[in-house]
């Protein structure tokens, strides 16, 4: 029998670490060659990872959430043969299997209990003796106490106190407290059981952690500006239910979106310095002649963004479809590396939830990202008459560095044209 020391291959374009997202096997398990291993998280996406040969599970190296550095050992197996190992060499340094174990969660404070002796008791024990205290007088506690009491929602003025002059303290507390509130006056204590106690510590890996990291690192390295604009959609509405009534069967039906993605790649050759990608390191900005449009996806673990390839070549159906098979296979974390790169410029819509404005992050590198608000019926003035109208406000965001504000401005209200008068869209 020979040992295997499966390590850490690089899976993203030359990363230094990864991060272990999730084990799919445990010390002791046989594995067949090619079973899935590992899910191993890069920037962009969940890989999983094989196994490169049959063996028995020895040792794993890590935990979920842990970075481990590209090229260190991840997995031991035992194999039939001599395995990977030098013969007469060194095995590595042995690890845990796994790397440290996880700090244990704060549990929530239990009630403290009279203090009960393990021997039987012939009688009851005598009452503490407590100390009066006259109406109105401050009650006396270290400030200890009277954070716990605080917390608890117990008034220190009823509760009485053993320690001299009547000061109160933890064990006098605890008595108050296994009393049932006996000596409060009526009404003055919250009920114990309206009360929620408890706190959860949730460690933040994988995804959400990829995501904290850019949303910071967006936030921190670009100067956004966000512009906002109402848009009168209610021909374009007209339109989008006429097409969705007279659709051929296998035709996906058509939501707000492929009509906005539709407006952008319109209006993008007007303003390139919008389609762009901002090397701000190298201080070089990046103009774009196709249109890699990334959609904001919500997904079970999080944000992600696929990209939609060349989303200018599309017509209103072919935006519609790939949104979906996108979308689907970003909440079935089937999504590939190449469909969650590259994009430059992103939509971002939270649909029915979509709320009267927004100001959205950008994904860096882009320079900007548009945001769908709710669509809502209201009156509004049309030729000196109110009318009920379907008015739906785009929120963008653009990055100050590259994106004047005049630029914005403009390139917002050249999608506005677009979207009102949406017949527009299907000309040269």
């Amino acid at each position: 029998m020979g040992q295997y020391f499966f390590k850490l291959p690089d899976v993203g374009e030359g990363t230094a670490e990864a991060e272990i997202a999730a084990w799919h096997v445990k010390v002791g398990e046989m594995v067949k060659e090619d079973q899935h291993l590992v899910d191993i998280m890069t920037d962009k996406a969940v890989v999983e990872i094989p196994a490169p040969v049959s063996g028995k599970i020895t040792a794993l190296h890590g935990e979920a959430g842990e970075m481990r550095p590209v090229g260190s050992v991840l997995i031991e197996i035992e194999v039939e043969g001599a395995g990977n190992a030098k013969p007469g060499a060194a095995k590595p340094a042995p690890e845990p299997a796994v790397a440290k174990a996880p700090e244990p969660k704060p549990e929530p404070k239990p009630e403290p209990k009279p203090a009960a002796s393990p021997a039987p008791v012939a009688r009851e024990a005598a009452p503490p003796a407590f100390t009066t205290r006259a109406a109105g007088d401050k009650p006396l506690a270290p400030p200890a106490v009277r954070k716990r009491a605080w917390d608890l929602g117990i008034d220190l003025q009823f509760v009485p106190g053993t320690g001299p002059a009547g000061r109160i303290g933890h064990e006098d507390l605890d008595a108050f407290i296994a009393s049932g509130g006996k000596n409060a006056k009526a009404g003055t204590a919250p009920s114990r059981d309206q009360k929620r106690e408890g706190i959860e510590e949730v460690k933040v890996i994988g995804l959400r952690r990829k995501i904290a990291e850019k949303m910071q690192e967006a936030k921190r390295r670009i100067p956004h500006f966000s512009y906002i604009e109402e848009v009168d959609v209610t021909a374009l509405e007209e339109l989008r239910a006429h097409l969705n009534a007279t659709k051929k069967a296998d035709r996906p039906k058509l939501t707000i979106l492929p009509f906005l993605i539709k407006a952008m790649t319109k209006a993008l050759p007007d303003f390139p310095q919008i389609n762009a990608r901002y090397d701000d390191d190298a201080g070089v900005v990046h103009r774009h002649a196709g249109v890699q449009m990334g959609i904001a996806t919500q997904t079970p673990t999080g944000l992600v963004v696929p990209v939609i390839a060349h989303a200018e070549a599309l017509d209103v159906w072919g935006a519609a479809r790939e949104i979906a098979r996108l979308a689907a296979a970003a909440r079935d974390g089937k999504a590939t590396r190449e469909e969650l790169s590259g994009s430059t410029i992103t939509i971002t819509s939270l649909g029915a939830m979509g709320g009267l404005a927004s100001t959205p992050v950008i994904n860096r590198p882009e320079v900007a990202i548009v945001g769908v608000n709710k669509m809502i019926e209201r009156p509004v003035v049309r030729d000196g008459q109110i009318v009920i109208r379907k008015i739906m406000n785009l929120s963008a965001s653009f990055d100050h560095r590259v994106v004047d504000g005049w630029d914005a401005a403009e390139f917002i209200q050249r999608i506005r044209g677009l979207l009102e008068q949406p017949a527009t869209l299907f000309m040269d």
